[in-house]
């Protein structure tokens, strides 16, 4: 299994951590095609959780922005409220594959972190989730849900005290435990295997989409927008289409504005560089030490992306853009106004692409946007920035 995507990629760890990721190479290589593990994951996807997603055209939607038809791939109605449970499953159906009991994971807007408490509840599994600070707050719904799956929710203080944060937190844990402890990413991030692995469970995105809208259609779409933080959920969308004449778009968190030094958009303001375990685009000072970053979302608040996504924008098979705190408000309110879906914030900045950009299509095109879940997580930040109005007397 190659390392690396081009240049991007590799494995930047500390000597300790070699073993097991070499041990997970192997693991993994054994799987890919056994059909009897492929056949249990898919089972448990469609039992479990719920697999396929629908592919919904959003009528209302199109007739408002006029430029042509509007499909959105349904993940925020996975079971746990996002994408993230396709990646769970199958790494922590590898993990009982390779004996160990305890995992530890990552997480940022905390879908990655319920999805792998709640997949470790129904196996009898030890978890333990690493959590920025700030996060816990801003995400407590989640950090609810996490310890009312069993799992233990470890508050990080350091640094931005976001997802960066948690993702160094859990490597020391990891290098510490690597023994006894499973190290669940939840993004195509990090060290090989991982990037490689995590897309391979997520692409089951974009090969139902593949299929639902040539059932829809009978073409493929024009374009594919979806989310980037890491990039799982891009990733799992794209890659079933990157060999397809279909425009993909990535769309990064630009914050406060892509002038500004609040944002998260690795690729549209970053260089090359090492991060978590992999050479990839990041923020990074004229020191090379990691920059601080900002989003709206928990999810995307991360100074990386995943390092294919890096090779598809130095290669040009994707085009990376962005949207702004104040344009992913603007997604949030307009998907959920016309189409009764209430989207995560993360997801919101799909949508904001679109209502920004929805003019320079075509009136016949056909556009998908991953929704990769849902807002419910978001309630407390939103009531901070929207007023609803008509209130029952």
């Amino acid at each position: 299994m190659e390392n690396r995507f081009g240049k991007f990629g590799g494995q930047y760890v500390p000597e300790t951590l070699m073993e097991a990721l070499h041990q997970l190479e192997n693991a993994y290589e054994e799987i890919r095609d056994d059909l009897d593990f492929i056949n249990q994951y898919k089972s448990m996807l469609k039992k479990y959780a719920g697999r396929p997603t629908p592919l919904y055209y959003a009528e209302n939607l199109s007739k408002v922005l006029d430029c042509g038809k509007i499909y959105i791939k349904r993940e925020d109605l996975n079971h746990t409220g996002s994408h993230k449970l396709n990646n769970v499953m199958g790494q922590i159906l590898l993990a009982r594959r390779m004996g160990k009991d305890k995992v530890i994971a990552e997480t940022g807007a905390g879908q990655h972190g319920v999805a792998t408490a709640t997949v470790a509840a129904m196996f009898n599994m030890e978890c333990t989730v690493f959590m920025g600070e700030e996060d816990v707050k801003r995400q407590s719904l989640n950090v609810y849900k996490m310890k009312l799956l069993g799992a233990k929710v470890v508050p990080v203080k350091s640094g931005s005290r976001t997802l960066k944060d948690a993702t160094n937190e859990a490597i020391r844990f990891w290098v510490e435990n690597v023994d006894t402890h499973y190290y669940l990413i939840g993004s195509v991030v990090g060290p090989h295997p991982y990037p490689t692995m995590v897309r391979d469970f997520q692409r089951i995105i974009g090969d139902e989409a593949k299929e639902q809208i040539m059932e829809a259609e009978g073409k493929l779409p024009d374009r594919i927008v979806a989310c980037i933080g890491g990039g799982s959920n891009a990733m799992g969308i794209f890659f079933p289409f990157v060999k397809d004449g279909v425009e993909l778009i990535g769309v990064e968190a630009s914050g406060l504005g892509i002038g500004t030094n609040y944002h998260a958009a690795a690729i549209n303001k970053g260089s090359t560089g090492v991060i978590h375990g992999m050479m990839t685009y990041m923020i990074q000072d004229e020191f090379g030490q990691i920059g601080e970053v900002h989003s709206i979302s928990a999810g995307l608040d991360y100074p990386g992306i995943g390092p294919e996504h890096s090779y598809f924008y130095e290669t040009g098979r994707c085009e990376y853009s962005h949207a702004s705190d104040d344009e992913a408000i603007e997604g949030f309110k307009i998907l959920s106004e016309k189409e009764g879906i209430i989207p995560a914030l993360e997801s919101s900045h799909a949508v904001g692409y679109i209502l920004r950009e929805h003019k320079k299509f075509n009136k016949d095109d056909i556009t998908i946007i991953n929704l990769s879940g849902r807002g419910d997580k978001d309630m407390n930040t939103i009531m901070k920035y929207i007023n609803v109005e008509g209130e029952n007397e």
